[in-house]
């Protein structure tokens, strides 16, 4: 929590206030501690069986945990703007309404302990693993981002230009330049886990280059732009396994990079599954290669600190 509030006291002081809001999907099992044990860790019996993404029957055979997870949730100040099955055997997903950022990591923090405390009364095993199994899609834990200029309620969105054909104003385009040109300096943050590279498959929805695109799916970053109110990026580089806090500074720490240094973006954006991407490179495959990197990293070392960065760096050669 510390170091993101040392990202948001450097976007203070640039007179912005960072808005955000989180999805998470994550597999639903049949299981309890002592079934699990006995199983040995091997072969979960997923809460429904197979691929139904936005199934109302598949909820509603679940609906105490539903309404326990709508409620109870509410209760501890976490909204959920939406709660849906996704693809997979037992998937669901959570979109968490927005709010300031670190608000908004405290929501996640919440959400993720919360989902499986209340799981358990169910005889529900919740697992925000980023890929439980090589024959299912990775379960993703995406961050909407948008930069207020600190008026109440974050309502004056500064990423909204009505004059731009995109709709995007010259800050969204630095900040965007600044998660595509620099994401990579953050990536144990965002990939924290040996399990989180077993998600980054080819051709798969998550995204394994640091591309960028207008309502683009298959971008590390989408832009969103439209209304005064909607328009926002959302960075899907990060998996469910992530640490909220850590993820969320990471992201706008590498946007902010941008602002600071007014970057631009260079690149155009990929259209359709990925065209366009096909000189950029990708992402590493493995913890110890973007652990290298984040070590070395002078951007990460000037917004997280030394001693954070050679703490977190240790953590992740330890992992």
């Amino acid at each position: 929590r510390q170091p993101l509030k040392g990202v948001l006291e450097r976007a203070e002081q640039l007179g912005v206030l960072p808005m955000a809001g989180r999805e998470f999907e994550w597999f639903n099992f049949q299981e309890t501690p002592d079934s699990w044990a006995a199983k040995q860790g091997v072969g979960p019996t997923p809460l429904t069986p197979g691929m139904f993404g936005y199934s109302l029957l598949r909820m509603n055979a679940h609906r105490g945990f539903f309404n326990a997870l709508m409620d109870e949730m509410a209760a501890f100040k976490v909204p959920i703007e939406g709660l849906h099955t996704e693809t997979g055997p037992g998937v669901y997903e959570a979109a968490i309404a927005f709010s300031e950022a670190l608000e908004q990591a405290d929501r996640a923090i919440l959400f993720k302990t919360g989902a499986k405390e209340i799981g358990q009364r169910f005889g529900i095993m919740p697992s925000f693993m980023a890929k439980w199994s090589q024959a299912y899609p990775g379960c993703s834990g995406h961050i909407h981002q948008s930069l207020s200029d600190g008026s109440k309620g974050g309502n004056n969105n500064l990423f909204y230009d009505a004059k731009s054909p995109r709709r995007m104003s010259k800050l969204f385009e630095s900040y965007l330049a600044g998660q595509v040109a620099c994401m990579m300096d953050f990536a144990p943050l965002i990939w924290p886990t040996i399990n989180s590279y077993k998600r980054l498959v080819d051709g798969f929805w998550a995204p394994v280059k640091p591309t960028w695109g207008l309502d683009n799916r298959t971008a590390s970053f989408r832009v969103i732009a439209g209304s005064p109110k909607a328009t926002r990026l959302e960075t899907r580089c990060p998996g469910a396994d992530v640490n909220p806090y850590l993820a969320m500074a990471a992201v706008i720490a590498a946007g902010l990079h941008g602002v600071e240094k007014g970057l631009k973006l260079t690149a155009p954006p990929i259209t359709g599954t990925n065209q366009g991407a096909e000189g950029i490179p990708r992402a590493p495959r493995t913890l110890i290669e973007t652990t290298r990197v984040f070590k070395e990293s002078a951007i990460a070392r000037d917004w997280l600190g030394d001693t954070f960065v050679d703490h977190f760096a240790a953590t992740r050669e330890w992992e």
